[in-house]
């Protein structure tokens, strides 16, 4: 007989699931199951029963060996059950942790299997654009679900919206789209238009703005996405999530020249009503680019810096940002630098004309930062460098009896903020050389408790984790 859950004052229901007799506590059954009138006789479910106990095995011993079942199968009984959140926690990795994350398995669809765009969720699923128009959804246990092929020839910027929603975009074809990757159905379109000006028209796709975790519990958080016309006009475009109608016209620019150009990362920041924005672009003289904030309510722009030169100079001339990205969380930018390759912070909450903090990576970084590519994730920042992926992260601030903070290595300038310490980062390669040989990282994107890395001219999706056997034993 099966058994699961058992609280001392749990109410323990009996099933017959066809033959086979199982015992669980009524308060982690779904409704229809646990309303029983009380009885001796057990109440009989006409499923079958060696898939509930695959469930009950897989929720009671995590780290075993394999179900004999795929994991969209099991969830779907699962959720029947009630127990669906029981079984993807146990399904899922542990947190990921930058020194025992490693590479898990890779995620390669059956077509096409050379990805273009990653829209990972907070619930760990992943949808992924491929080949000519191709889109696969995983499930947050990374099962494969479905394969669907849209209308476009290359998706190039790609949102899940749950529960069964997938917007995305194309550098070759106008306008933001909408599809139902359950069903495979195209749902609806978007279209940039402004009647004062019959220029603006067949503008095209080139990001949408990554959903912070707040956003899991707020369904009215708009999609923000930039449009860009054939002239180079540009801006950013706030839809409602429900009625899928442009809202709100955010930093429209003229696109005329590199400070203005359409921003290829838009991340929402709800807490502070602000919306950043960053563009960079490389060629035969090196990286530029900008990085600006906008407030979402008024339009206007309350931060800006472009690099080289320009606004908010920074004091690192003639390096300018290879990449940039924002930690919701704690509230920070964080960008790499194109020659030095260090990470350099700026609080987003004292922000002035070089608010950056910079830290260095040490000898194995020391090839510098070109092409590389950097993604903010669970309080983590993960940096690609030509000899492997880095990751960086904040320790806690502990202090010695005398009060004095703890020193540590890497350190190149001191904070320009009270609200960053650059004494209290750590940094360490996730990968080893082999690992690096693959090739250069092409996109990084964190979904949960993974990491998904894709290389250039590589087949498929890296899925890197924490493992279950990683740990760590306190020496004092």
């Amino acid at each position: 007989m099966g058994t699961v859950g058992g609280g001392r004052s749990g109410t323990v229901k009996q099933l017959n699931v066809g033959g086979k007799l199982f015992s669980l506590e009524a308060s982690s059954l779904s409704l229809s199951l646990s309303l029983g009138s009380p009885s001796p006789t057990p109440t009989f479910v006409d499923r079958d029963p060696a898939l509930l106990s695959a469930v009950l095995s897989a929720i009671r011993s995590p780290s075993s060996a394999a179900p004999d079942f795929p994991a969209r199968v099991l969830l779907d009984e699962a959720n029947f059950y009630g127990l669906h959140a029981q079984l993807l926690a146990a399904l899922s990795p542990p947190p990921l942790r930058r020194f025992s994350a490693s590479l898990a398995s890779t995620l390669c669809p059956a077509s096409e299997p050379f990805p273009t765009a990653l829209a990972p969720h907070h619930d760990g699923s992943l949808c992924l654009a491929h080949g000519a128009g191709l889109v696969t959804y995983y499930s947050p246990a990374l099962d494969h679900h479905t394969t669907f092929r849209t209308h476009l020839h290359r998706i190039t910027s790609l949102l899940q919206l749950p529960p069964r929603l997938a917007v995305l975009g194309s550098d070759s074809a106008p306008g933001l789209h909408v599809y139902d990757f359950l069903d495979g159905e195209h749902v609806a379109s978007v279209q940039w238009s402004d009647p004062t000006d019959t220029r603006v028209s067949k503008a095209k796709v080139v990001a949408i703005g990554a959903r912070p975790p707040a956003d899991a519990a707020d369904k009215n958080s708009p999609i923000l996405a930039t449009f860009e016309c054939p002239h180079r006009e540009n801006c950013i475009l706030a839809i409602d999530p429900v009625t899928l109608k442009p809202t709100q016209e955010i930093g429209r620019q003229s696109g005329s020249a590199a400070k203005s150009s359409a921003p290829g990362r838009v991340v929402h920041l709800p807490a502070l009503g602000l919306v950043f924005a960053s563009f960079v672009s490389s060629g035969a003289f090196g990286y530029s680019g900008y990085m600006r904030l906008w407030d979402i309510r008024s339009g206007n722009v309350v931060w800006e810096t472009s690099e080289p030169g320009g606004a908010g100079r920074s004091s690192r001339f003639g390096d300018p940002f290879a990449d940039a990205d924002v930690d919701v969380k704690q509230q920070a930018i964080y960008k790499v630098c194109s020659k030095s390759g260090d990470l350099a912070v700026a609080d987003l909450r004292c922000l002035g004309d070089d608010p950056w903090v910079y830290m260095s990576s040490g000898p194995r970084g020391s090839a510098g930062g070109y092409g590389s590519v950097l993604c903010c994730h669970r309080s983590q920042v993960f940096v690609s460098r030509k000899d492997g992926l880095e990751v960086w992260s904040r320790l806690e601030e502990h202090r010695h009896n005398t009060g004095e903070l703890i020193e540590q290595s890497g350190i190149k300038e001191r904070p320009k903020s009270e609200g960053i310490d650059e004494r209290f980062y750590r940094s360490c390669y996730v990968d080893t050389e082999e690992d690096a040989k693959r090739g250069m990282i092409q996109m990084i994107e964190g979904g949960g408790d993974h990491l998904f890395v894709t290389r250039e001219e590589m087949q498929g999706v890296e899925v890197w984790e924490t493992s279950r056997l990683a740990g760590s034993i306190s020496l004092s």
